[in-house]
């Protein structure tokens, strides 16, 4: 009914603007080309009216309203989600950096500790060797003494046998062979 209003009235304002009627000549004539053009818009609105265009534009025009309208419900929302994320994102990320941190700190002092464990073996291995090295001097003098006795002995037998030697008879070499014997021979029965 309201469109119907709407329509009488656009006629009678098309109607009383037309220059037909301006200069008096029959506006209501099939021979009037304004008389036509008004009532084939009329005509138009009409069968507009009559599918109901406007209702189904004003539907259409709501239904997109309403969909314009959802649209930015879900980006705010999203919007809201995307601002949670980045503000847990954020603390994750400080969370990881104070991780960081600590295990930083801790291989430091991991690493002082094995640097400190290390000085200390090495200061026991060089005593190790310390006390090798004082073995083995201690070893090779003994030895050398040794080997010096042994030398002095055989060169005491050496210089006695040769003055034993130059003193001796033959006599006297046969009684100390005679005397070894039986010396010998004594201590083994």
């Amino acid at each position: 009914m309201n469109n119907m209003r709407k329509l009488t009235l656009t006629t009678g304002l098309t109607l009383a603007a037309s220059p037909a009627l301006a200069a008096g000549e029959v506006f209501f004539s099939l021979a009037n080309t304004d008389f036509i053009v008004v009532l084939g818009f009329i005509v138009f609105l009409a069968v507009l009216v009559y599918f109901k265009v406007p209702g189904l534009l004003g539907g259409m025009l709501d239904k997109r309203a309403d969909g314009i309208r959802d649209d930015l419900n879900e980006a705010r929302s999203l919007r809201e989600e995307a601002q949670t994320l980045l503000a847990s994102y954020d603390r994750k990320q400080r969370e990881v950096k104070e991780q960081a941190k600590r295990i930083v700190a801790h291989a430091r002092e991991e690493a002082h500790l094995a640097a400190e464990e290390a000085k200390a073996d090495l200061e026991k291995s060089i005593a190790r060797r310390l006390a090798a090295a004082d073995d083995q001097i201690e070893s090779a003098k003994s030895g050398a003494v040794k080997e010096v006795r042994d030398r002095a002995v055989a060169v005491a037998v050496a210089a006695a046998r040769e003055v034993l030697a130059a003193q001796m008879t033959k006599a006297e070499g046969t009684r100390l062979i005679d005397t070894s014997i039986d010396t010998v021979a004594a201590k083994l029965h």
